[in-house]
């Protein structure tokens, strides 16, 4: 029997969704269809902030699993809601991919003339790279990979950012003119990371989609999105979160920027992977303590 895996249309979400389903084809020889569903978050003109970001992407999919249409979704990670849905069981954290921002562009961010425009659907991005260029313009862009890098094409814009890992699976890294360190930049919560969902109390499907699960990879976007929400922050709130499993410790690093990029809560810890998420309840309490949920604003509602 064919199982149907359940992705947006967009040719990242498409790109990655046939590589999960390539990868569970080799691993077990199950053969498995891709089924284009359309979401809100794809059809709605408002940028992501206006839309408050979180699940916007992952409703439809979801809908299509209750329904019975499709077996199981694979999706961005930082596009899932960090509020468990009892109803959807997270069962493959695959191999994370590259978890950094990149620019793309003809020249590097250092190298961009004062005024230069800059374009990013994030207001993480924006609060960050306001803190290391304030001289520059943002401006706010939504579309696809190749919308987006179109605009840079045209002239319209000077540069994008746009995650590494995109970039790396739709074959665009000839256009990256720098990536950003973890220090410049905080990834978002699960940037790079692909999650694959079932619904609960398929047990068979749950095992069977759980052969892909990377368990630091687990680990480390656990205490992430413990973070976000801790801070009671959606999807795109001004909050980066960086976490690495090296199998004995578990490094986090978390950051809460002001959206005019004037201030910022940076803190870091490191622990047991198994207390990943005990590890992110504290570091997130230290960062309250210092102001971080004053920091972020309206921008946690």
């Amino acid at each position: 029997m064919t199982l149907r895996l359940g992705t947006r249309r967009s040719l990242m979400a498409t790109t990655q969704s046939q590589m999960v389903a390539d990868a569970y084809t080799e691993r077990t020889g199950q053969d498995i269809e891709l089924v284009g569903i359309t979401t809100f978050g794809d059809v709605s003109k408002a940028h992501l902030a206006q839309l408050g970001g979180t699940g916007v992407f992952v409703s439809a999919l979801r809908d299509k699993l209750f329904e019975g249409e499709i077996d199981f979704a694979v999706h961005s990670l930082k596009d899932l809601p960090t509020k468990p849905d009892p109803r959807v069981t997270l069962a493959a954290l695959p191999t994370r991919h590259d978890h950094r921002d990149a620019l793309v562009g003809p020249l590097a961010f250092a190298d961009l003339p004062a005024g230069a425009k800059v374009g990013t659907g994030s207001p993480r991005r924006v609060a960050m790279l306001r803190a290391l260029r304030p001289d520059l313009e943002y401006v706010p862009i939504r579309g696809n990979a190749d919308t987006r890098i179109g605009k840079v094409t045209s002239g319209e814009l000077d540069a994008v950012v746009l995650a590494a890992a995109g970039l790396t699976r739709i074959g665009r890294t000839t256009e990256i003119a720098q990536i950003f360190t973890v220090e410049e930049l905080t990834p978002a919560p699960g940037q790079g990371s692909l999650a694959v969902e079932c619904l609960s109390g398929r047990d068979d499907l749950i095992d069977f989609l759980g052969v892909l699960d990377d368990a630091r990879t687990r680990s480390a976007v656990s205490a992430e999105r413990t973070i976000l929400s801790a801070l009671e922050a959606g999807c795109s709130a001004p909050v980066g979160a960086f976490a690495f499993d090296d199998g004995q410790t578990l490094n986090l690093t978390a950051v809460v920027v002001a959206l005019d990029g004037r201030q910022a809560v940076r803190k870091s810890a490191a622990g047991s992977p198994s207390e990943a998420v005990d590890l992110a309840r504290v570091l997130a309490a230290e960062m309250i303590a210092e102001g971080a949920d004053r920091l972020m604003g309206e921008q946690s509602h």
